[in-house]
């Protein structure tokens, strides 16, 4: 958006990787005008509804599409019941098309599209919490799903997705980046911090949730993500086993190979106008990958920064 190029061209920025620093924040760089207009306040910034939106938050590659998925089939499991899998939605469109980022929406003027979802919205993020608009943080109305990821994993996922536009992108890069606390969402731990903290101050308004535990326990986690929205199960979807139907719906192995995420293009841009194709959000869907990419040393040493910067917290992923 021409409007603020005076304002991104002043900004820090990393060429090679499309970054750009925005209040403290590495972004995308094709993002950052979705997220100026998405902070203005009065006309043109982001509007909610009285009925109450939902904010699905993460830093990238932390299992976004997953939790699209988990929660789209979940609040819509009325209108789309999960067990007529012949016609649901998401069989027939990525996870990302039915749940759309705020971000890109709004970076290319297409803010409006938004109230055109039926209430309660759903729309995902992946902006550090400092940089939500109060229209979001200080609504009781709206609410906040976070979801974060071993930092381990996380670097890996995004080098490999990365590598889809840029083959030259190393991933001792990548991980330097990361420990500088310049990488893409960086500082990841700021990114965790601020959602976490948020959690504990107002937990009828941010659930925190770990990538880990949900592959662990994800019948229990769709259990508390229909709890959080105010749409728990009934005692006869119970009985009807509507949360296992959610589950296998949203599975890796179903996700992964249906028709639509293994050839279409997602409408999730980047820069030069490139598409990432559907499949690359589908890898390995599991815990513990980075061991095949990340040397002892490098882990220890990702380890004791994030200790460090979430010793407070309790969190830990060492």
């Amino acid at each position: 958006m021409e409007e603020y190029g005076s304002i991104i061209s002043s900004l820090p920025s990393n060429p090679k990787m499309h970054l750009n620093c925005y209040q403290g924040v590495w972004v995308q760089r094709t993002w950052v005008p979705g997220i100026i207009a998405i902070q203005r306040r009065g006309g043109g910034g982001f509007t909610p509804r009285r009925r109450g939106d939902v904010v699905l938050a993460s830093p990238p590659k932390c299992g976004t599409t997953w939790l699209k998925a988990l929660a789209f089939a979940t609040m819509a499991r009325r209108a789309h019941p999960p067990a007529q899998q012949l016609q649901h939605p998401l069989l027939r469109l990525n996870p990302h098309d039915c749940v759309p980022f705020m971000e890109k929406l709004f970076a290319a003027g297409l803010g409006s599209k938004m109230d055109a979802l039926p209430s309660p919205r759903l729309m995902a993020t992946h902006m550090h919490h400092s940089l939500l608009p109060t229209s979001i943080t200080d609504n009781l109305d709206c609410k906040i799903i976070y979801i974060c990821r071993d930092p381990k994993d996380m670097l890996v996922s995004m080098w490999q997705f990365a590598r889809r536009i840029l083959p030259e992108l190393q991933f001792h890069d990548v991980f330097e980046l990361a420990c500088e606390g310049r990488c893409l969402s960086g500082p990841i731990w700021d990114h965790i911090l601020g959602y976490w903290n948020a959690s504990k101050a107002r937990p009828e308004t941010v659930l925190f949730l770990r990538y880990e535990e949900m592959l662990r326990y994800p019948i229990d986690n769709v259990r508390k993500l229909a709890r959080f929205v105010g749409q728990p199960f009934s005692p006869d979807e119970e009985e009807a086993g509507v949360v296992m139907d959610i589950v296998r719906l949203c599975s890796f192995e179903k996700m992964k190979n249906l028709k639509v995420n293994k050839a279409d293009s997602s409408s999730v841009h980047v820069p030069r106008n490139n598409t990432f194709a559907n499949d690359s959000f589908f890898r390995r869907g599991e815990a513990g990958d980075w061991t095949n990419h990340m040397t002892p040393e490098m882990a220890r040493r990702l380890d004791a920064i994030m200790n460090e910067k979430l010793h407070e917290t309790g969190i830990s992923f060492s």
